[in-house]
């Protein structure tokens, strides 16, 4: 991770060589397809990229989306997620001091890479050290808050690797706290590990730790939006300013896409990664840009296919609201079992949204339903049922626009509910149902 302090006289002629294109190109970009199976339309000049609707994890865009990448420091949001948990779990508080062992000295002494010069004797408290990390990426801080949390940087990866496989992520491979490579933490390195082990997941699996950080703790926004900040070390001070770009007040911050997060991640291998996240409009959207070029430490390609990624999505998709109660062709009942109907209309119990194609509206969508089995007698929903009960599952599709989510579903899905109670009918409608049936079937 060779990143070094960039001087403002160079950040402001990164920001001048840049604005005149970012005003006349961002969202300026020619309408094409959003099909997540032909990314290469919009022709982005990373490894790997994907945007997601942050509350749905609608897949909106996607580019090799699923392959296992470096992903450098943009690993902090899975260690800040642990932080922010053990806080909420009083295991930590904000205030408390914690102490800085050998191995997190060593590396937050190291120029080469982001940090803040911790000193040994000194105490931070976990706000200091969790500012640092999210703002500047600092190393030895992060790894000074994983001995807070477990103790150990051994047993802190260890709860990383346990929170991502309960999220199913399977396949991520994590060695360190920080996203350092196994052979840059001194004698703090994952035992058994090989020395050059570095910590891989895919555009999905960032996209998907993202969305599980701003559902949970949405109030680290507070931080990741923090363009400059100053940490005391104790007997001096050290100018942080974010390396996220696109803030308000950086080199690549543009007004129409208010960037307020999350993460960048840059290493010889992984290249330029940034984890991005915006809210236009109201709403929010995740994006994830792996291994786009990395030419040297004023390079913004990162940023400049993030923001042509997020206005691709702005400019050529439409937030569509599915509203409560809504019904659909094809979807609109299910059979009721000894009711005094025998049929019951079925309704999406909660609003949602979906983006689709411009072009395209909620009469694009193709229903099917299924009944909730386990409210299921004989081939139907035994009555007495009350109102507004889980009944089945609406599932919707678009024909002309593949939709696929986060937790690996293929099409919206819905609760579908029951509007009105459903009683049973009563002994002698049963009986005379039954004889109906029985001579229908005699001939």
């Amino acid at each position: 991770m060779l990143l070094k302090k960039i001087k403002k006289v160079l950040l402001s002629l990164v920001a001048a060589a840049t604005v005149s294109a970012t005003l006349t190109g961002a969202f300026g970009a020619t309408t094409v397809s959003a099909d997540t199976t032909n990314a290469q339309e919009l022709q982005l000049d990373a490894k790997a990229a994907i945007a997601v609707d942050a509350k749905t994890g609608q897949i909106i865009y996607g580019k090799n989306e699923s392959q296992l990448l470096p992903v450098a420091s943009m690993t902090k949001l899975v260690s800040i997620y642990l932080v922010l948990q053990a806080i909420k779990e009083g295991k930590l508080s904000w205030d408390q001091k914690v102490s800085v062992d050998d191995a997190s000295y060593q590396v937050s002494q190291n120029t080469s890479l982001s940090n803040v010069p911790l000193k040994k004797g000194n105490t931070y408290t976990v706000r200091q050290l969790y500012q640092a990390s999210l703002i500047y990426s600092a190393n030895g801080a992060v790894m000074t808050l994983a001995n807070a949390v477990s103790g150990s940087q051994k047993a802190f990866v260890d709860k990383m690797r346990t929170l991502l496989k309960s999220w199913g992520i399977n396949d991520a491979e994590i060695y360190t706290a920080s996203g350092l490579g196994n052979n840059e933490i001194g004698n703090a390195k994952y035992p058994g590990a090989p020395t050059n082990a570095e910590n891989k997941l895919s555009a999905k699996e960032m996209a998907l730790v993202s969305q599980k950080l701003l559902t949970d703790y949405p109030e680290v926004l507070k931080t990741t939006s923090i363009a400059r900040m100053k940490f005391n070390n104790g007997t001096s001070e050290t100018e942080m300013e974010n390396w996220n770009w696109m803030l308000k007040g950086l080199a690549k911050a543009y007004s129409e896409l208010p960037v307020d997060g999350l993460k960048t991640g840059t290493s010889d291998s992984a290249g330029a990664d940034f984890t991005g996240t915006v809210n236009k409009d109201g709403h929010r959207i995740i994006t994830v840009v792996l291994g786009a070029p990395h030419t040297s430490d004023t390079d913004v390609s990162r940023f400049t296919q993030t923001q042509k990624l997020m206005s691709y999505v702005y400019n050529n998709f439409t937030y569509t609201t599915i509203k409560a109660n809504q019904s659909f062709k094809g979807a609109q009942q299910l059979p009721v079992y000894h009711g005094k109907e025998l049929k019951t209309k079925a309704v999406t119990k909660n609003a949602t949204a979906v983006w689709l194609k411009n072009g395209l509206s909620t009469a694009s969508l193709q229903a099917s339903l299924k009944g909730n089995k386990k409210l299921y007698k004989n081939g139907g929903l035994e009555a007495p049922l009350a109102k507004n009960k889980n009944i089945g599952t609406i599932s919707l599709q678009v024909k002309q626009q593949p939709l696929t989510y986060l937790n690996g579903a293929t099409s919206l899905k819905l609760t579908a509910t029951n509007t009105q109670k459903i009683e049973k009918a009563n002994i002698f409608v049963i009986m005379g149902r039954a004889i109906k049936n029985f001579f229908t079937n005699l001939f």
